[in-house]
């Protein structure tokens, strides 16, 4: 195995995995703690964890650790959102102290830049679309509402391990001197300032010799991976269609008008209902998307416009992922849907661990860090997936994807 990924969400996990895929890979997303595959160049382990109380986060990512260790992965590759979600009780600092204690490394570089998806750093900051991340539309993320810019301030409060900012002139000195500065730097985390796929490719040519790197899936899909087999097709499933979006980012938002516009079929949770009995109000959208026609697109939201959010309630963002995912797993199970778009990170985990898939394949990519996928239920059902980041894919993600999968 060339690399293993140890992701803190399930889209996450799609994301460096297309980016994986892409670098000629045979790539798995393996659900947790379920089996490592022996015939994969490239083995990601999708956790729930960006969120969970730190014990258990750093548990999971050791697990993961070493298990991809023990299957044989040269390297690990921590991955994070490239928005760098987290908080000062968060959970990418004490994850990355573990995994580097747990393989002996003394130092990894921190780079969640993907230029393709507007994400850049530099003089240390995070932009979102050329907007400090402070100022962005995750100010307002109802589990990680990000008030800071500057990653060193992020993680401080995360970790007493060393934080070394290394600037953009020094990224663009070539890889051979970037690689000096990496090696004479204080152990600990390399903070590095990236704005273009060029900066990537000379981080990732200078950490050729690190055995742990972190970032978001851009770094990943920089690294001059040996090619494997070839990917190959996705399997057939059948039809039945779905969308359900527990994001309330920005992109998801405009996505759900365009479908919408585009003729989607589309119904809000109603969170109170969710918060009351979450059961009945699955089964409620259950029984709208079975009397809608045979082609249509039903679109399942909780958030249409940021008044909708609820800031700090975890109740209702759990009831709200209680409900998608027991209204997928519903649909699924009695074979009335086969392909099913999920957007948000905290929905596609819930979503996946409700179908009881335990890995999925990567197949084409849709746009930078989005790709179909297919798992099998527990229901013994394949199931075509597309796990998407809230802030990610083109507005017309919702009405186009499906056309990859004709």
């Amino acid at each position: 195995m060339y690399i293993g990924a140890i992701a803190d969400d399930f889209t996450g996990a799609t994301d460096v995995a297309t980016a994986l895929r892409e670098r000629g890979l045979r790539t798995t997303v393996v659900i947790g703690d379920h089996d490592i595959p022996s015939d994969a160049d490239a083995v990601v382990v999708a956790l729930k964890s960006r969120t969970a109380p730190v014990d258990e986060a750093v548990a999971a990512s050791v697990r993961a650790a070493d298990r991809l260790t023990e299957a044989g992965a040269d390297r690990l590759y921590v991955k994070y959102c490239s928005t760098f979600d987290s908080t000062d009780e968060g959970n990418i600092g004490p994850v990355l102290d573990a995994v580097l204690d747990r393989v002996a490394a003394d130092r990894t570089v921190v780079v969640p830049s993907f230029p393709g998806n507007g994400r850049t750093v530099r003089d240390g900051r995070l932009f979102v679309g050329g907007t400090l991340l402070e100022d962005s539309s995750m100010r307002h993320h109802p589990l990680t509402p990000m008030t800071k810019s500057r990653l060193r301030d992020i993680l401080a409060p995360q970790t007493r391990t060393a934080l070394t900012e290394i600037d953009l002139p020094t990224v663009r000195s070539g890889p051979v001197a970037l690689r000096s500065a990496i090696d004479a730097a204080p152990a600990g985390y390399l903070i590095m300032d990236a704005v273009t796929d060029e900066d990537l490719a000379a981080i990732a040519a200078a950490t050729a010799h690190l055995r742990v790197l972190s970032g978001g899936a851009a770094l990943a899909a920089a690294l001059d991976a040996p090619a494997g087999t070839s990917p190959g097709a996705l399997p057939d499933v059948g039809a039945g269609r779905l969308v359900v979006c527990g994001s309330a980012s920005a992109a998801t938002r405009a996505q759900i008008r365009d479908a919408i516009d585009r003729g989607a079929a589309a119904r809000q949770v109603d969170v109170d209902a969710a918060l009351a009995d979450p059961r009945a109000e699955a089964a409620a959208l259950a029984d709208w998307v079975r009397r809608l026609p045979d082609d249509a697109l039903p679109l399942v939201y909780s958030v249409g416009v940021l008044t909708d959010v609820r800031v700090g309630s975890a109740d209702a963002s759990a009831a709200v992922e209680h409900v998608l995912s027991a209204l997928v797993a519903d649909l699924v199970g009695a074979g009335d849907v086969h392909r099913v778009i999920v957007a948000g990170g905290e929905t596609s985990g819930a979503v996946v661990q409700a179908l009881g898939v335990t890995a999925l394949h990567i197949g084409p990519q849709l746009a930078p860090g989005v790709c179909w996928s297919v798992g099998t239920a527990a229901s013994g059902v394949s199931v075509a997936l597309v796990l998407k980041s809230g802030n990610f894919g083109a507005v017309d993600l919702f009405s186009a994807a499906w056309k990859e999968l004709a």
